[in-house]
């Protein structure tokens, strides 16, 4: 909007100065000049850009949805190419989501079990050796909490096992099945009578239940932090013994340092106080059963998506709900985080704004996140001047989600509300899709970036052509007509090749464009009046040598024509790269919607230039064949000047950030 609203004053003060400079200082007739203004203001406005300019978000979008990131606002196309700091759930976004339970750990003994994903095939051993859960009274117990506190379902599908539901119970579920416990059979012989479900904030969930001799039980599982604050008791060997705090926290923290997620498991044989089950109900008398320890490997392709962020200088920053040290871990795998401090969320409540803008860059990993948690990261890192993408897939994660630079929802696991709040959605979950957007977002800003720089030395030139003739009093070399059809007709084509240019190979070494940064650096602005001056020396001197020479107005103007065109047919390739050369067979051939909009510009300047119907309208007259290879050398100023500037930049001025080879 800034650029086009500069545009827009700069050529509108342009045309302005002009009247004023030729009905004042020249004497030339209000009529006149204002024929000559509004040839002045079509030559210079260019009338193809916002179109184009939407085109090229579009496509941009529509090759980030091949890449399974739904854009659904077209402005995030362009914010993506800038992200300094993504902020990324761990669980199904940077892990597989495909939990396994690993470890056990009752009171006086850990267990370890074998099997993967959630097929019922595996079991359960004690120093290498197979146990029955029949004898183990707490691991018994344990297990059936599992199973019973649970909403899950496993089912089996041309003999692969899925989860419906959350894919940690399904774990649980797993687990059971490989003791002979499924749900179907825990339940008919332990029926639910009531239920507390699992939110973020309470960290557990909770269930009552009545065994076969009519028992009243309550089964909790949840953060082991919070299990832990409602328990009194442990089982060790049959028996109730006082509870071992030591002990259970030393031990989640060594199940946590190995990667794994951990729960706990309790139980209460007690019935709610009330008519339900509440959170009364929860607050103290509990037996602590069991440690269990999940593993979510990270995706590989996420490894690699962490690495190169970092090489395009964005941080990656991990938010889970996870105990600290499994979060450290699973961190310390990706490469997120390593050799630096993970903080959780209770740190992060207790500090101020201050002192969080000051941790939020330094820390990668933070551990027992909530929404709100989410929301005062995102502030903090965008009063720190960085532009953030957020994932989220919970309805209390909107308001991060909203406040966030790019909103990035979860497709298979988020919620409406996630994904009414999200600038992008993402249709797998997986982490490496942010990345793969990051690029296309970086991609779409380099093709604005070159189309404009291609379609302003258009306008330019024809600019100039306009403005000498006023000056120094000349015939106009295009009418308005004829600069309206370079600027609709053959410009606009021309440049829409480019929208369709592929990523640089060097666009994911590159550090992240300043969100301030301005369309045209001072480079740019100087690459765009060289171009122009050298159109302009091309066309107008073609048509001045023609007009000494006896040719007639309506030639000279066909001549002019052609040569602005042929100029820009040139540069369309120099354009393709900013710095490096186009004089090879990947500059010259490597975009095949360069080669096909030239073939058409060219029959449309055959059409131009010999159809009948055209010469009426546009006063165009035939040209022989001297005259072509006179165009074409006109072309070819542009195009040999342009590289050699480019040659120039190369070796004598080179800039910041540039990688040899293409860009």
């Amino acid at each position: 909007d800034r650029f086009g609203r500069t545009l827009a004053v700069a050529i509108l003060g342009l045309s302005a100065a002009t009247f004023v400079f030729g009905t004042l200082l020249r004497g030339i007739a209000p009529a006149e000049m204002f024929m000559m203004v509004v040839a002045l203001a079509a030559s210079a406005i260019p009338e193809g850009l916002p179109a184009i300019l939407t085109v090229t978000l579009a496509l941009g979008v529509q090759r980030m949805a091949r890449r399974n990131a739904i854009i659904r606002r077209l402005p995030a196309v362009e914010t993506l190419g800038s992200v300094t700091v993504i902020c990324s759930d761990k669980t199904g976004t940077l892990t597989r989501n495909e939990m396994t339970v690993q470890r056990v750990v009752c009171a006086s003994q850990v267990f370890h079990v074998s099997g993967a994903g959630y097929a019922p095939h595996g079991k359960l051993s004690l120093d290498g050796r197979a146990v029955d859960p029949g004898r183990h009274p707490a691991l018994g117990l344990a297990i059936r909490a599992a199973v019973l506190c649970n909403d899950a379902r496993l089912c089996e599908e041309a003999g692969s096992w899925r989860v419906e539901g959350d894919p940690t119970e399904g774990a649980l579920l797993a687990l059971g099945a490989k003791t002979g416990l499924t749900r179907q059979l825990a339940h008919s012989s332990w029926p639910r009578l009531d239920c507390i479900p699992f939110e973020s904030q309470h960290r557990l969930m909770a269930t009552h239940h009545r065994d076969g001799d009519g028992e009243p039980w309550i089964f909790v599982k949840g953060a082991p932090e919070r299990i832990l604050e409602m328990c009194s008791a442990q089982i060790v060997q049959g028996e109730q013994r006082p509870l071992d705090v030591d002990y259970w926290r030393r031990m989640a923290a060594d199940t946590a340092a190995h990667g794994l997620r951990v729960l706990a498991l309790a139980c209460k044989r007690a019935a709610p106080a009330g008519a339900s089950l509440e959170f009364a109900d929860l607050e103290a008398g509990y037996v602590m059963l069991a440690l269990v320890g999940i593993i979510d490997p990270p995706r590989e392709e996420a490894v690699r998506a962490v690495h190169e962020c970092h090489r395009a200088g964005i941080r990656v920053k991990m938010i889970t709900g996870d105990h600290l040290e499994t979060a450290r871990a699973i961190g310390a795998q990706l490469g997120i985080g390593v050799g630096k401090p993970a903080m959780s969320g209770a740190e992060v409540a207790l500090m101020d704004d201050a002192t969080l803008r000051g941790v939020a860059m330094t820390v990668d990993v933070f551990a027992r996140a909530s929404p709100e948690h989410k929301l005062r990261l995102v502030q903090a890192l965008q009063e720190g001047r960085q532009v953030v993408a957020m994932t989220g897939d919970g309805v209390n994660d909107a308001p991060a989600l909203k406040r966030a630079d790019v909103g990035v929802a979860m497709g298979l696991k988020g919620t409406e509300a996630a994904k009414e709040a999200a600038d992008m959605v993402l249709a797998d979950d997986n982490f490496a899709t942010i990345a793969a957007a990051v690029r296309e977002g970086r991609a779409v800003y380099d093709n604005l970036k070159k189309f404009i720089l291609f379609m302003l030395p258009t306008n330019g030139g024809e600019a100039l052509v306009v403005i000498a003739a006023i000056l120094f009093e000349l015939a106009l070399p295009l009418t308005p007509a004829q600069v309206l059809w370079i600027n609709m007709v053959t410009s606009s084509t021309l440049g829409l090749a480019l929208a369709f240019e592929p990523a640089e190979g060097d666009i994911m070494t590159r550090r992240p464009r300043p969100p301030d940064e301005p369309l045209l650096s001072a480079f740019f602005v100087w690459r765009v009046i060289m171009v122009s001056v050298l159109m302009m020396t091309g066309t107008l001197g073609l048509f001045l040598w023609e007009l000494s020479n006896g040719t007639g107005l309506e030639t000279a103007r066909t001549l002019a024509v052609n040569a602005v065109v042929a100029a820009e047919m040139f540069y369309l390739f120099n354009s393709r790269f900013i710095f490096a050369p186009v004089l090879s067979r990947e500059g010259l051939t490597g975009n095949h919607y360069v080669l096909l909009v030239v073939a058409v510009c060219v029959a449309l300047q055959l059409a131009y230039t010999y159809a009948p119907f055209m010469q009426a309208v546009f006063g165009s007259t035939g040209l022989a064949p001297l005259d072509w290879a006179k165009v074409a050398a006109a072309g070819l100023l542009v195009f040999g000047v342009a590289e050699l500037e480019k040659l120039v930049m190369r070796r004598w001025h080179p800039l910041p950030g540039l990688a040899p080879g293409r860009a």
